[in-house]
């Protein structure tokens, strides 16, 4: 629909915004907004960074005729770096196509897109990035296009580290460990970061399994009748598998070179590999992702013959090596003064192990029916509700005893009500503060999300508020988590598209070996980037500040703001493919 009725000083600002038509092209850093596209029947945020804005205007792109015309709301402040803004709500404007917003009297202008299935492409190109990660294997350019590569890092012979060794497997032993995603920028495997990974993936096929059956991304295995989202997860669940020692059930921490190989292509890259110290955190996220596998992939038992039974027992076995031995952590600085090679590459360490005990035991009681598997000293009502990442996984926990409320025996259904009650009180002090941010996204309600790996916290905060619609019915949680998801797309301080390859501004140089080394200048497609890092452990110069939401710098060099990670991408993956089922109906 086409609106006519102006006023005589908003005619005057429409003509201002025609006078400007040569740089309608031209992306405005005075404006930050979503760089893929806005739902039909969704909301629509833009941010302008200044508070003079008072009016804005939509038209055709070629700035002739004015669709739609606001108000801007109030200044903001923000409460991270003082920067001041008002946004642009045109969540009523519901044509389809491609539009521009204009800010007159300013040389802000921006194109932008109206749709049903805005981040379609997004989704699936971000659940490719994990085939671009894949170990063990060439990429041929059928599937990988112009990042197609030669295999790297065969992994089958793999050397016990003397962190390791035990009677039946002594240091130096060597055994085959293909397979698997590389884990960020590097080239190593971890199973604690690879728990909530596949966790994550596995969560999302649970809750829109209808949804996902027959998404094909062009991979390999695209011709088979699992669906690719499933396909994928093999890869690396079958890695992981080979990570349990068959003498014990004890899981290894890691499957890593002793030092950061170089920024080298993955086939030039052959240093020594070893598996180090089992430890009780990987065996509890082993048993929590195989518990949960093995209810998923029960649904296909022809196309997996034996893997859920496979799956199930190796959970259980984990499960009983941690009860065990419930208190080995990995501390590499300790592991390193007694035993040789050093080993400096990335530890996942982590002193906490409470959120791992419920996560593994709620994930086997699911899956078996048998609540002895939720231990009294982690039961649910003891934890918190945080938003989860590596090392604090009580939430993923909550999200599979909320999805299988209706199947809980009722000795455990009973803690449900009281746990949803502490999960919405905490949705809801998000949901409230986010009405005062800058940017007026969840990501900005406090300063500590801003951490190393930034962008993942947006993107499991998003999950965590889709979890709110769903047990809740209020589409305001659903609308804030796709304001997060805006926020990753450019509605931030940075005016950054954090994920490759999406948008008008996206990072060209992430700490990403395979990226930095092949022949394409553009980076692989799908990868989100980890965001502002006040931290900027990595000393990389080009930061702009030490600002919270703006600590951020495109460049290889920044691994503590520009390194890109599987559990980064896994979040990502869930929340672009929830939010296009919930907005366009597929």
């Amino acid at each position: 629909m086409k609106y006519s009725l102006f006023s005589q000083s908003a005619l005057a600002a429409i003509f201002t915004c025609f006078a400007m038509r040569s740089v309608a092209q031209a992306p405005s850093a005075a404006i930050a907004m979503n760089q893929t596209g806005f739902y039909t029947s969704g909301p629509k945020t833009v941010i302008f960074l200044t508070e003079e804005a008072d009016n804005f205007y939509i038209t055709t792109t070629d700035l002739k005729d004015t669709l739609f015309s606001g108000i801007t709301g109030p200044v903001r402040v923000s409460t991270l770096s003082g920067r001041k803004t008002r946004a642009a709500d045109f969540s009523g404007f519901r044509q389809k196509g491609r539009f521009v917003i204009c800010l007159p009297g300013m040389e802000a202008v921006r194109t932008f897109t109206v749709g049903d299935s805005v981040h379609f492409t997004l989704a699936a190109a971000a659940l490719k990035g994990f085939y671009f990660q894949r170990m063990s294997v060439g990429l041929p350019e059928r599937y990988a296009g112009p990042w197609h590569r030669p295999a790297g890092h065969p992994d089958t012979i793999i050397y016990v580290h003397p962190s390791a060794a035990s009677a039946e497997r002594p240091a130096g032993f060597v055994l085959s460990s293909p397979g698997g995603w590389y884990d960020a920028g590097d080239y190593n495997k971890y199973v604690v970061n690879s728990g909530i990974t596949t966790g994550t993936l596995l969560s999302l096929y649970e809750d829109y399994s209808r949804q996902l059956l027959y998404s094909r991304i062009n991979i390999p295995e695209s011709s088979n009748r699992l669906p690719d989202l499933l396909d994928e997860i093999l890869w690396n669940l079958r890695w992981m598998l080979s990570m349990q020692d068959p003498h014990d059930g004890g899981v290894y921490h890691k499957c890593t070179t002793a030092e950061f190989e170089g920024f080298v292509r993955p086939e030039q890259a052959t240093d020594r590999r070893y598996v180090v110290q089992k430890s009780t955190a990987a065996a509890l996220n082993f048993a929590a992702v195989m518990a949960q596998a093995a209810r998923v992939y029960a649904a296909f038992p022809e196309q997996t013959p034996g893997l859920a039974d496979s799956c199930l027992n190796s959970a259980k076995k984990a499960w009983a090596w941690a009860l065990a031995h419930p208190d080995v952590i990995y501390d590499q600085g300790k592991l390193n003064g007694s035993f040789d090679p050093d080993i400096n590459t990335g530890s996942y360490g982590d002193g906490r192990l409470a959120d791992e005990w419920l996560w593994a035991g709620t994930e086997l009681c699911i899956t078996t029916s048998d609540a002895s598997f939720l231990l009294p000293g982690v039961f649910p009502s003891v934890l918190p509700v945080t938003i989860q990442s590596w090392s604090d996984v009580q939430t993923m926990a909550y999200f599979s005893l909320f999805r299988h409320r209706d199947r809980l025996n009722p000795d455990i259904a009973g803690i449900i009500p009281g746990l949803r009650n502490r999960f919405m009180q905490f949705a809801d002090s998000i949901a409230i503060a986010s009405a005062r941010m800058a940017f007026g996204t969840p990501m900005e309600t406090d300063r500590r999300n801003f951490v190393w790996g930034s962008n993942a916290v947006c993107a499991n905060q998003g999950i965590l508020l889709l979890y709110a619609y769903q047990l809740s019915g209020e589409k305001r949680y659903r609308d804030l988590a796709l304001s997060n998801l805006d926020y990753l797309l450019g509605r931030n301080a940075t005016g950054y598209s954090y994920v490759t390859g999406f948008g008008t501004r996206t990072p060209m140089h992430p700490h990403h070996r395979p990226s930095e080394t092949d022949d394409m200048k553009e980076p692989v497609p799908g990868l989100l980037v980890g965001g502002p890092n006040p931290g900027q452990q990595d000393k990389c110069p080009g930061y702009p500040n030490s600002f919270p939401d703006e600590a951020y710098v495109d460049d290889v060099c920044s691994y503590a703001s520009n390194e890109i990670a599987i559990n980064w991408n896994a979040p990502l993956v869930y929340l672009a493919f929830a939010l296009e089922f919930l907005f366009s109906g597929n």
